[in-house]
């Protein structure tokens, strides 16, 4: 016959219960998974870096340094690549620095920049001089008319 009681057919694999486990150990499903690493909250790095860099330019072209490198330690033997000036002739630039700003063109817009300041640097003393000669003379001048 096909029939048969339930109770005596065999169950069908998922529904059949596990075997019994011992008392001391937890099941599979129940143990809990091994704790993660936690992240340790640290201080903020300090480094002695300077967050702005200074770019300099050469007084002679008009060459930006604006590498990597701080130019206060760069060796005193440095010389600018385009024209071969010692490191003394570089000065702080503070305008913003493009990445174009040593092609031929910028730089030599530059030099004429830095050029027509510096004829006004010098030419400055010589105007001091001749307008205190001038004062001089007006002085002596109006000391001989009204005296």
């Amino acid at each position: 016959m096909a029939l048969q009681a339930p109770s005596l057919m065999r169950a069908p694999a998922a529904q059949r219960s596990a075997p019994p486990r011992p008392s001391f150990s937890a099941p599979w499903s129940l143990r809990l998974p091994a704790p993660a690493r936690r992240r340790v909250a640290t201080a903020a790095r300090i480094t002695m870096r300077v967050a702005s860099k200074q770019a300099y330019i050469c007084r002679d072209c008009g060459y930006i340094y604006n590498d990597r490198t701080p130019f206060d330690k760069l060796a005193d033997n440095y010389f600018c690549p385009v024209c071969g000036a010692p490191k003394r002739r570089f000065r702080p630039y503070e305008p913003a620095v493009s990445k174009n700003a040593n092609a031929t063109d910028a730089r030599k817009a530059r030099k004429e920049e830095l050029k027509k300041e510096e004829s006004m640097g010098k030419a400055l003393p010589i105007a001091i001089v001749v307008g205190i000669i001038a004062l001089a003379g007006l002085y002596f001048y109006l000391n001989n008319v009204y005296s």
